[in-house]
């Protein structure tokens, strides 16, 4: 099976736009031959990271861009994975302090920084230039958490 072209979306930053992405997702990553689970997890990772720039880099205004770029990529180590970008032009601050609050601290929300960590196999979190953010997440085929949790 041939790896398809990238997947390149540009949408305004309001959740209402949040269905359209999971199903380009689901048919992209469909077409390279992922699991049910991995797609699964790839459009939960992705999901929880766009509803991020929503909310906290764009204070929920709908009047904002975000672009999610999203291919193939080889690892020497790892095999065959994906790499997906997410360029937002919001509130820029330290990566550092982007992680989710206390695993024992149980209320609802603030655990999708924990979820897409373990869903993917890296997320990182850049400064972009002029202004916003550049979240970096890669999954390789050999990672599945579902898996690795007998949820398959």
């Amino acid at each position: 099976m041939s790896d398809p072209e990238p997947l390149v979306l540009n949408f305004p930053s309001a959740a209402c736009e949040l269905p359209r992405i999971r199903e380009e997702l689901r048919s992209w990553t469909d077409q390279c031959g992922w699991t049910v689970a991995q797609i699964d997890e790839i459009v939960l990772a992705v999901d929880e990271a766009v509803s991020n720039v929503i909310c906290h880099g764009y204070a929920n205004d709908p009047n904002n861009q975000v672009e999610l770029s999203m291919r193939c990529v080889q690892d020497a180590k790892e095999g065959a994975g994906l790499e997906i970008r997410i360029r937002d032009y919001g509130k820029q601050i330290d990566p550092a302090e982007i992680r989710g609050r206390a695993l024992d601290d149980v209320r609802p929300g603030g655990l999708g920084v924990h979820i897409m960590r373990s869903l993917m196999n890296s997320v990182e979190y850049t400064r972009a230039e002029g202004g916003g953010m550049l979240l970096t997440m890669r999954k390789f085929r050999s990672h599945s958490a579902a898996r690795d949790c007998n949820l398959d």
